[in-house]
């Protein structure tokens, strides 16, 4: 694609207007021959969306503040064959719009916001969110970037200690004990048999190996935000330190 500065814009799906991400790039004319940078810490979804258009996904780093695409890592990814970015708000956190948007008019790029959800964030869960922040010990609560609102749409902690093998022990121990939760991003994209790459995207890696949702739905009572809580910081005491 030859992006003039018709290309120099910011485009957010629109659920009323009924286009996705594939059909914003197949009518901004993003095809067979271009790239289109994309984060790998998320679902499929963007990378998919880019391949039924036509173009090959180009996987980039996240932020570790974030869980989003890193600004400076979409930089460096961008080569004479990139025609656009695909920006993924994850777990309810807003991708880095301004810094992405001024990467793309800098660089001529078209930028769209994957599955935009413009509705308010639900008070019941930012309170619940704010409870947890305040009460957790031994787990890294979930970064916000400032002056950013965060919808916590999944309350994603990092558990310390020596990667994967820590985390997934200690989500046993968690259910074991009643308490409901995930992996959030099992595999990132670019290790996913359909997209694979050989590549290394350190805080995608680390983020993968450690991450672990937590409960936080607005249907919660405090009882069971204070169970969280109980089980969470009696096993976080049992974690090895990180090396």
């Amino acid at each position: 694609m030859q992006c003039g500065a018709s290309c120099r814009v910011h485009v957010a799906p629109s659920p009323s207007a009924g286009m996705g991400t594939e059909e914003i790039l197949t009518a901004a004319g993003v095809g067979s021959g271009d790239e289109v940078i994309v984060p790998s810490y998320a679902t499929p979804g963007a990378a998919e969306a880019v391949r039924h258009a036509g173009a090959l996904p180009v996987f980039a780093d996240i932020d570790p503040s974030t869980f989003c695409l890193d600004p400076a890592a979409v930089e460096a990814a961008v080569t004479p064959r990139t025609a656009a970015v695909v920006a993924v708000s994850l777990f309810g956190h807003p991708a880095d719009l301004p810094a992405l948007q001024r990467i793309a008019v800098r660089r001529d790029l078209l930028l769209v916001e994957h599955d935009a959800h413009p509705e308010p964030p639900d008070p019941r869960r930012q309170a619940h969110a704010a409870y947890l922040d305040a009460r957790l010990t031994g787990l890294l609560t979930p970064p916000v970037a400032p002056g950013v609102r965060h919808h916590y749409h999944s309350y994603v902690v990092r558990v310390p200690g020596n990667g994967r093998p820590d985390r997934d022990a200690f989500a046993r121990a968690l259910r074991s004990r009643g308490v409901r939760c995930h992996v959030p991003v099992q595999t990132p994209v670019h290790r996913m048999p359909a997209f694979r790459r050989e590549l290394w995207l350190a805080e995608t890696e680390r983020a993968a190996d450690v991450c672990l949702a937590l409960p936080v739905g607005e249907e919660m009572s405090r009882r069971e935000l204070q169970r969280v809580v109980s089980v969470c910081n009696a096993l976080g005491g049992l974690l090895p330190a990180a090396a």
